[in-house]
């Protein structure tokens, strides 16, 4: 019994850990995300599924594209997340247009043609599994001639002035997560326009979204990027040479007084890429 109370615990912690870094990223992300959402062009008054909605920061930049005559319901395994989500729309002042819901995206709960478009960010496709399952899964759920909307991360340049030290740091298992050292080409990420393809559906395109950040970062910049950071690259120390897990630390932890972050010249890049297909009736 102690034993499944330090598991519930630790995962409790977690889950916490994680909520915190997901809010302290999001100045990050909320500026490439509502690019890519405005460059959609929802129809208004459209009715939308986000999967794998987290704490629903998209599904509430979504609501707001729809118009008050839309909806978005947002679908999550982590019951965690969803009352964050929540409480995060009524705070928002969006309640009435944003819907959050448990559920698996491998099998999900509505009837065939209930939305007029799905989208996941950072979930659905980002993954090491089969994805021809999952891809047909969200197109059932979507009208003939609406649109199944896949983004997630795809690069980076944290560490300006270090491509060997931020080369080797993408190649950890952590790096190259969630994918893994064996995992077939075709099942990356940046295959997705094939998946699309394979799973039935048309007019399949892809666009990519930058971000970047400068010296001097303000407070909410800088707190954001020391938390990618420490999501970007964990526990790699057994993975580096000794003389890189010396120069990530030198780096890449706030307490160090030689801190990337500080640097007068600091620069940083990161892309997201999305990829949108037609479901075919």
């Amino acid at each position: 019994m102690r034993n499944r109370k330090n598991s519930t615990k630790s995962l409790v912690h977690d889950t916490d850990r994680y909520l915190q870094s997901l809010m302290a990223t999001n100045p990050l992300q909320e500026p490439i995300m509502r690019r890519a959402i405005r460059a959609l062009n929802l129809p208004p008054g459209s009715q939308g599924l986000d999967v794998g909605c987290g704490i629903g920061l998209q599904a509430i930049m979504l609501a707001e594209a729809v118009g008050a005559a839309g909806h978005v319901t947002g679908v999550d395994r982590s019951p965690e997340f969803l009352d964050c989500a929540r409480s995060i729309a009524e705070k928002a002042g969006i309640s009435e247009q944003v819907s959050f819901q448990e559920g698996d995206m491998n099998n999900l709960q509505f009837d065939d043609d209930a939305f007029d478009w799905v989208w996941s960010a950072n979930c659905a496709g980002y993954a090491p599994g089969d994805p021809l399952p999952l891809l047909k899964e969200l197109a059932r759920v979507v009208k003939p001639g609406g649109s199944v909307i896949i983004l997630a991360w795809s690069s980076q340049q944290l560490l300006p002035g270090c491509p060997v030290l931020e080369a080797r740091l993408n190649a950890t298992s952590s790096g190259i997560a969630p994918f893994a050292e064996g995992v077939a080409p075709e099942r990356h990420f940046p295959r997705m326009m094939g998946w699309f393809r394979r799973a039935g559906m048309d007019e399949v395109t892809a666009r990519t979204f930058a971000g970047d950040v400068f010296a001097p970062l303000s407070g909410e910049i800088r707190d954001a990027l020391t938390a990618l950071l420490g999501m970007r690259w964990v526990d790699v120390e057994a993975e580096l040479s000794e003389e890189g897990w010396v120069e990530y630390r030198r780096l890449c932890l706030a307490e160090s007084p030689e801190f990337i972050l500080d640097l007068p010249d600091y620069y940083a890049f990161y892309t997201y890429s999305m990829f949108r297909g037609r479901v075919v009736g």
